[in-house]
Order: C-alpha cells, then sequence, then structure tokens
C-alpha cells in the first residue's frame, strides 16, 4: 500500500531529524532556537520554491480561495504550531532520555490521540469508527512505551522529560489530520508551507521571549549537517500529507512509528548520544512496538476497514 510505504519513509526521516535537532538544541544548550532554525531553514526553502513554482502558488492562491469560501477553517492551517512543539521537544530531551525513548514515548501519544482525530473525522479520510482492532492498537503503543521506560522508573526527570513528547504525539495526530486537509485542497507541498509558515511564527515569538531572557548562545556549531532537520521535516511533512488521506491517521501514526522505532533504536545502537544507549527494556520497548504495527497494520485499520 503506497500509503504505508510514504509512513514508513516519513517516519525513518522524522527520527533522523529528531537526533540531528536533539544534538544542535544540546550544542547550543537552546532546544527552542534549535527548533526554530530548523523550522526557518525548511520555510526559506519552501518560499524559494514557491518562488521558483508557478504550481505552488496556485495551491497557495487554493488555500485563500479554501479560507474564503468556507471548504478550510483557519485552525486548520495551524498544525504547524503541533510540529514547533514536537521539534522543540526534540532539541530539548533527546540528549538526555535519547531517540528511542522519544519516539516511544511520542508512540504513545500519537496512537491515542489517532483515535479520537479519526473518530471526529477531523482527517481527509473522513470519521472512522472506534473498534476493538484500534483500541488494541492504542493500548499496546501505551503498553510499549512503559516498558520502554522500565528502568527509568526510579528517575523522576526522565519521566518528566519522557512526558514532552507523550504530549507531542497528542499534538502530531491533529496536525496530521490538518495538514491533510490543506493538502486535499492545494496540494502536499503548499500544505507544508502553511504548516512551516505557522510553526516558525510560533517559534518566533517563543524564541524572542527566551532569548531576552538569557541572550544568544556564545557560538554556533560549524558543522551544515546539524542545520539539515528542516530540510528533512519537508518530506516527513509532504509523505504524511498525501499518506494521510488513503489510510486515515490512525494507521498513518501507526505506519510511521515503524520507520521511526527501526531508525531510532538504530541510531542509539550504532551511533548513541552521550549517555543515551538502550537499555535491555527500552529495546524491548522498541521491538513490542514495531511488532504491534507490523501485526495491527496488516489487520485492516485503513478507513472504511475495522
Amino acid at each position: 500500500m503506497a500509503g504505508v510505504a510514504f509512513a514508513l519513509l516519513a517516519g525513518a526521516l522524522l527520527a533522523v531529524q529528531s537526533r540531528i535537532n536533539g544534538e544542535l538544541g544540546q550544542r547550543l544548550h537552546d532546544g527552542v532556537l534549535a527548533a526554530l532554525i530548523s523550522f526557518g531553514t525548511g520555510l526559506l526553502v519552501l518560499l524559494a520554491g514557491a518562488a521558483a513554482s508557478s504550481r505552488m502558488r496556485g495551491g497557495i492562491r487554493r488555500v485563500l480561495a479554501g479560507i474564503r469560501g468556507g471548504q478550510l477553517r483557519w485552525w486548520q492551517l495551524c498544525g504547524g504550531a503541533s510540529g514547533a512543539y514536537l521539534v522543540t521537544c526534540q532539541g530539548l530531551t533527546i540528549s538526555s532520555i535519547g531517540v528511542a525513548v522519544f519516539t516511544v514515548a511520542a508512540v504513545a501519544g500519537q496512537a491515542a490521540s489517532g483515535l479520537v482525530v479519526d473518530r471526529l473525522g477531523l482527517g481527509p479520510a473522513g470519521r472512522q469508527p472506534v473498534t476493538g482492532v484500534r483500541v488494541v492498537a492504542a493500548v499496546a503503543a501505551v503498553f510499549a512505551v512503559l516498558v520502554a521506560v522500565a528502568d527509568r522508573l526510579a528517575v523522576p526527570a526522565a519521566l518528566g522529560l519522557a512526558a514532552l513528547p507523550l504530549l507531542a504525539g497528542f499534538a502530531l495526530s491533529w496536525q496530521q489530520a490538518v495538514n491533510g486537509r490543506v493538502a486535499v485542497a492545494a496540494g502536499p507541498l503548499p500544505a507544508a508551507l502553511v504548516n512551516f509558515s505557522a510553526g516558525t511564527a510560533v517559534l518566533v515569538a517563543v524564541a524572542a521571549a527566551t532569548t531576552a531572557a538569557r541572550g544568544l548562545p556564545a557560538a554556533f556549531p560549524s558543522q551544515p549537517g546539524l542545520y539539515a532537520g528542516g530540510l528533512l521535516g519537508i518530506p516527513v511533512i509532504t509523505l504524511a500529507a498525501v499518506a494521510v488521506r488513503w489510510i486515515g491517521v490512525l494507521l498513518l501514526g501507526l505506519a510511521t512509528v515503524a520507520g521511526q522505532i527501526v531508525t531510532a533504536l538504530a541510531l542509539d545502537v550504532f551511533s548513541p548520544a552521550a549517555g543515551t544507549t538502550p537499555s535491555p527494556a527500552t529495546v524491548a520497548g522498541c521491538v513490542l512496538a514495531l511488532a504491534v504495527v507490523t501485526v495491527l497494520a496488516g489487520t485492516g485499520l485503513a478507513p472504511g476497514r475495522r
């Protein structure tokens, strides 16, 4: 299924983006500024694309026409705010808890909220019932995150940090739904541009406040690769905006998770950040989450199926 393949690829890219933004946040000692750099870079690339592409400019005009005509609501253009929070969490937490724990925590929130978003029909695939298979998927994902952080139960700070990507996962389902609506109306790249514009606007305001309080970093990293997070975010948003109309929010989330799990665990095993080599519990949680995705995605979670 093309939608599942797109979601798998988006998940793999998201895991790499998480590592890059986490490392940038650590180097700058400022997760908010790292998130702004990531979103701002992606926005500049998309604006350049819009300047060069009449097709993208036509998509932007369709977005404006959709707002005027009532086919789109203003709040459906705000999905990037959720993405801004997610990227900020990457910069704030990954250097402390690792990509794998971050990913599994976000999975739990995303799976649970996917049930609600599909039930409300916020995505382009329309309203989806809350079925036994869907509930099992969400519960199993929550159980997976508990397994993954089991060895950290005695460390309240780690649990507190894991709560941040958990909340980001809740917001991510809503973001995928509304971005999908914009993509149906205007195309995936214009939807990505809308997403990055909203996210950058939020992050400019937050970064202005934090910078006023503590100033700019003493130095910025010289490695170009640390500024590639925003470039990776463009295909993540674009692929998800296309896939969600075919497979719905919940299955999109689960398939994205599969790509994230494999890539995130590989990053933590073969290129671990300082002090974040995954424990057996983390590995078990990731394997469990991947097994849940593999089994349940094959049982029929796509729109119109039980």
